[in-house]
């Protein structure tokens, strides 16, 4: 991108920032997580259903989300998401009991929902079409950098003003943000001009059509295996006696990586390469790096451990930017693009929701994490499945003329 030479670009750019901001929200608590089971009791299954419970909203109304980010405008849509992420980050800052977290990790995800869903859409609209694949793979990364972000400053935050500073400071960042977004991206356009056929006809569109479901699937199967792993990174390092900084730093180096897969990703699409075969390639490099962190084989070798998340998180970044790419042309036409987000999205939380209770309670059964590889293993396999099925619905939707064929 040249923010300077393109002022699509320069939208797209603080969109993505804002995109960043709502992630800080999600990956805040994984740092916390130590803290919390100190300071509250929590427990390892409670962590895990905090960790989850932020994607409630999402579970139950992404595609809604993406029916009325249109209805309102996508711009509204996010400033009203990035409101309540502020709003439930002060309230949380005050609460002491866990059931209170988890009510407002609901209200968040509702926030991050409002906010992320309409995001690809407006991106897609304010850049050319020729670089509308590749910026969307920039998209992509806005999860990664704003995990990596909390990861390695949340237990230096942490020391310094506690959680309940942590979670005001990030609170903080979304109110900023959403201030910033208001004054730089243009007004949506009157919702005559936008083409609207109305919300049941786009709905049963999009959920009636094989491309919408293929991305969204492959989303779930993904998310489920990054958030599982991403999540419990820091209590794993913490039982291996890499702690403080040094766990920090270790777990936002994994989460970071992932970026270099998003932006790999949209560049290769750009450039012709077959999505098939860079999904195959993550979902391949995911599974592999799974068995190297978590199987009882390499539990001596830490160093081997490591290589085996970063690889994981490496090469497993290609699937959200390959996905964010496709989604627009797999969607049935113009009016669906945002509803095919949206039901990504509901994917995609269903996924973090299922994945990382599933894999604490397998861990908590085991006495340790030595069978999370085969669960997420798993994954990897149906991801793969899914981008065979995904390629051959790409050429048929292009063939007949997708919302962006380009």
């Amino acid at each position: 991108m040249k923010p300077a030479a393109d002022p699509g670009a320069r939208i797209a750019l603080v969109v993505i920032l804002a995109g960043v901001a709502a992630a800080l929200h999600i990956a805040k608590l994984p740092p916390a997580v130590p803290v919390l089971q100190r300071e509250l009791g929590i427990t390892l299954v409670q962590a895990g259903f905090l960790l989850s419970l932020v994607q409630l909203a999402s579970m139950a109304l992404g595609i809604v989300a993406g029916l009325v980010g249109d209805g309102i405008g996508l711009r509204r849509s996010m400033l009203m998401g990035l409101a309540l992420l502020t709003a439930a980050g002060f309230a949380g800052g005050f609460a002491h009991e866990v059931q209170t977290l988890l009510v407002l990790r609901a209200v968040e995800g509702l926030g991050f929902l409002m906010t992320t869903v309409p995001a690809p859409s407006l991106i897609a609209r304010s850049v050319r079409p020729a670089s509308r694949t590749r910026v969307l793979g920039f998209w992509g990364a806005f999860m990664p950098l704003g995990t990596a972000l909390a990861l390695l400053a949340g237990p230096d935050v942490m020391a310094l003003i506690d959680w309940n500073g942590w979670w005001w400071l990030i609170a903080a960042i979304s109110l900023a943000m959403a201030a910033w977004l208001a004054r730089s991206v243009p007004p949506d356009p009157p919702r005559a001009a936008t083409g609207d056929h109305g919300w049941p006809r786009r709905l049963r569109r999009t959920l009636g059509a094989r491309g919408p479901w293929l991305v969204a699937l492959s989303f779930a199967v993904y998310s489920a295996q990054w958030l599982s792993v991403i999540g419990f990174l820091p209590a794993l390092y913490a039982a291996s006696g890499w702690s403080g900084t040094l766990g920090a730093v270790l777990t936002a180096a994994v989460a970071a990586i992932n970026m270099v897969g998003n932006i790999a990703a949209g560049r290769l699409l750009s450039r012709g390469v077959a999505p098939r075969r860079v999904l195959w390639a993550a979902f391949a490099a995911m599974a592999v790096g799974v068995f190297l962190a978590f199987a009882t084989p390499t539990e001596q070798a830490p160093v081997l451990r490591y290589g085996g998340a970063l690889l994981f998180s490496c090469l497993g970044g290609m699937i959200p930017g390959a996905l964010f790419g496709l989604a627009p042309r797999l969607a049935p036409d113009a009016q669906t693009v945002s509803p095919t987000m949206g039901w990504m999205l509901q994917w995609s939380a269903i996924g973090q929701f299922v994945g990382p209770p599933l894999v604490a309670w397998v861990a908590s059964l085991a006495g340790g994490w030595q069978w999370t590889w085969v669960i997420l293993g798993l994954c990897s396999l149906c991801g793969a499945g899914l981008a065979w099925a995904l390629q051959r619905q790409l050429q048929r939707t292009e063939a007949k003329g997708g919302a962006y064929s380009a």
